[in-house]
């Protein structure tokens, strides 16, 4: 072996042991101790069906389609599914500064020197012709850009779990909404039933008033009931318009009327998913998101330690320079050369120290809000999962109450057509039902929305992703 073969082999080990200094902690997963169990979990817990969305559960075709939509025409949607594509130009952007970058230039000058400065036998005319190629090349001895293109990409999957977020979000809201649409149509057309049968109560009234058989005060208090009733409906009938405007714009709609095909106590409830602990953070994308935000703080530790060595360049430049256009391209005309630039800090004042100590500090708060975020998702489930089973119980409870007052006020009738007692007792215990009745359906639909807030802290579907959300997923990043 020469010996110029031997310090070429020697410098290319050297090199290579060199480059193979990345600055900065490589990231290691934070050690999470989840609880052992959902302190309000049912204790038996059916598999769903892996081919639907969990929303598609309630048997509504009216709400798939609105579920659709949503995912179609959202802009929150819309404005998550850019935010991929601009991080994703990020890393493709940062990733480029690992590769050489070439470039080239044409250029042509007409120039004329003063001819009192020159012999007579030199032309002050003068033309220059020059076409260049340049390439540059910075090493990436210290694993500078790898750290920024690691922490490129996990600000990238950050995105597109906010993305997830937001589609989860998306569709729990819609559900949502469209629950509270049905709730409060069972709480318009018990009202309205109330309201036509006290305002027979209050004809019959008047017709027993002209004949002598009631008092003006009995008649007082039926009409009283009556107006009492009818005083319901326009809060209710407000509630409807803001929830139908809300839905509107979570379809990309313009605010309008929403139709509804089903009825609160008809709809079909879907079951629970069986989840654990240690699979609500593989699936959350909030958790994933505050993750990889995480893997990105990590990641710019090494890129501000990076900045305390020296940057080494290695620059080419290729081309042609001739006094004419015909002969650019001759073999005379060829210019070359070939630079290598070393660049690095001397003394800074104390600032890159204190860029690595923000780097680090980030990464200490990364870390914390990590971790709350975990600690917040087990309380999200635990909380749904409590309400889910105090709604069930409160439902339970007025169903019974209303099927007893049913009963009552049929006696209270009895007992008033018999004598037995005045028309106030009847009104009190029609009064009761009433209340009874708006609090059910109320109840109804607190129950379905703790469900739909159960699969939301879930994360959703858990086994995999919703096909309309896939579909979305699959084709938002390519427009």
């Amino acid at each position: 072996m020469t010996p110029v073969v031997a310090r070429l082999g020697y410098a290319a080990s050297s090199l290579a042991v060199v480059a193979g200094c990345v600055q900065g902690p490589d990231y290691v997963p934070p050690a999470i101790t989840p609880p052992a169990a959902y302190r309000y979990a049912p204790s038996s817990i059916p598999q769903p069906q892996d081919a639907i969305g969990w929303w598609q559960q309630f048997g509504d075709p009216h709400l798939d389609s609105m579920v659709a939509e949503a995912l179609t025409n959202n802009r929150n949607l819309v404005i998550a599914a850019a935010r991929v594509d601009e991080f994703a130009a990020i890393l493709a952007g940062t990733r480029s500064q690992a590769y050489p970058q070439v470039g080239y230039g044409l250029s042509g000058n007409r120039s004329r020197s003063s001819a009192d400065k020159l012999p007579t036998f030199i032309d002050p005319l003068s033309t220059t012709f020059t076409s260049l190629l340049s390439a540059s090349w910075e090493l990436d001895l210290w694993g500078r850009i790898r750290r920024e293109t690691e922490a490129a990409r996990a600000n990238l999957l950050a995105t597109e779990e906010g993305r997830r977020g937001v589609i989860l979000t998306l569709i729990s809201s819609v559900v949502s909404v469209y629950v509270t649409l049905l709730d409060l149509d069972e709480q318009l057309r018990v009202t309205e039933a109330t309201v036509a049968g006290r305002k027979k109560s209050v004809d019959l009234f008047e017709m027993r008033l002209k004949g002598g058989w009631v008092s003006e005060f009995e008649m007082s208090q039926v009409r009283a009931e009556y107006e009492s009733a009818q005083s319901q409906l326009p809060p209710i009938r407000q509630a409807i318009a803001l929830q139908e405007h809300a839905l509107s714009v979570l379809l990309g709609r313009n605010p309008g009327g929403i139709v509804r095909t089903a009825k609160l106590e008809s709809m079909r409830l879907p079951t629970l998913p069986a989840g654990i602990p240690s699979e609500l953070l593989v699936r959350r994308p909030d958790i994933l998101q505050a993750e990889q935000q995480l893997v990105a703080s990590n990641a710019l530790i090494g890129v501000a330690r990076a900045q305390f060595f020296p940057r080494i360049t290695l620059t080419g430049l290729l081309g042609f320079a001739s006094g004419s256009l015909g002969s650019l391209f001759s073999g005379p005309a060829r210019t070359w050369s070939f630079t290598g630039d070393v660049a690095g800090p001397i003394y800074t004042g104390g600032g890159l120290t204190a860029a690595v100590d923000q780097a680090e500090a980030r990464r200490v708060q990364s870390l914390a809000n990590y971790e709350l975020v975990i600690q917040n998702a087990f309380r999200d489930v635990e909380d749904s999962l409590a309400d889910l089973r105090h709604s069930a119980e409160l439902r339970e409870t007025l169903e019974r109450r209303v099927a007893t007052l049913q009963r009552g006020v049929e006696l209270a009738n009895e007992r008033y057509d018999n004598g037995y007692s005045d028309y106030l007792e009847v009104l009190d215990t029609e009064r009761s039902l009433f209340s009874a009745q708006l609090q059910l359906a109320s109840a109804r639909g607190d129950y379905a929305r703790a469900l739909v807030n159960v699969y939301r802290a879930l994360g959703g579907d858990w086994t995999q992703e919703p096909p309309a959300a896939a579909a979305v997923l699959a084709t938002s990043v390519k427009q």
